[in-house]
């Protein structure tokens, strides 16, 4: 590992800063704190690419694995919510779970709508109802066993002492 030398050194009276800097650079080639830096010999990410305003933010994003809808506003991502909202309910094991999600989001409507802050989307609650039957419509159907006959008797058990009989 390289160490730091070069970093505590102050600069001498009378030598001027580029001067220093461009010394302190070539003593640290000479020892080779450049040598085998990760990515040496390739090009940069994005060399050539046209540059946009957003870049560092963009990459910040892309770095951290976020998605963007995090930079929206809120009505969109609310839009974006009721959108996905039969997607996201799809995979959910009971009926009570799908109206809990839909319930959250219509919450989340609502203080939007007392208290509205971005741009103007038209954007109204979700039909709770509506999204069960959309959940139940796409769920295969359960099988059920059939039921035993109420006149068919239930099978005796053997006593314990006969069990040993045989």
């Amino acid at each position: 590992m390289a160490d730091n030398r070069g970093m505590t050194e102050r600069k001498p009276p009378g030598v001027t800063f580029e001067s220093w800097v461009d010394k302190q650079i070539r003593t640290a080639q000479e020892r080779g704190d450049f040598d085998d830096l990760p990515g040496a010999g390739k090009p940069l990410p994005g060399a050539g690419a046209p540059l946009d305003d957003q870049w560092w933010v963009k990459d910040y994003i892309r770095r951290e694995g976020l998605s963007g809808d995090a930079l929206l506003p809120t009505p969109l991502q609310l839009h974006k919510e009721v959108e996905r909202l039969p997607e996201e309910v799809r995979d959910l094991a009971t009926e009570q779970a799908v109206r809990d999600v839909a319930a959250d989001l219509n919450r989340r409507i609502v203080e939007h709508l007392r208290a509205p802050t971005g741009p103007q989307v038209a954007i109204g609650p979700v039909n709770v109802d509506e999204v069960v039957a959309s959940w139940r419509a796409g769920r295969p159907e359960p099988v059920h066993q059939p039921a035993p006959a109420p006149n068919d008797p239930a099978p005796r058990k053997t006593p314990w002492w006969q069990r040993f009989r045989r």
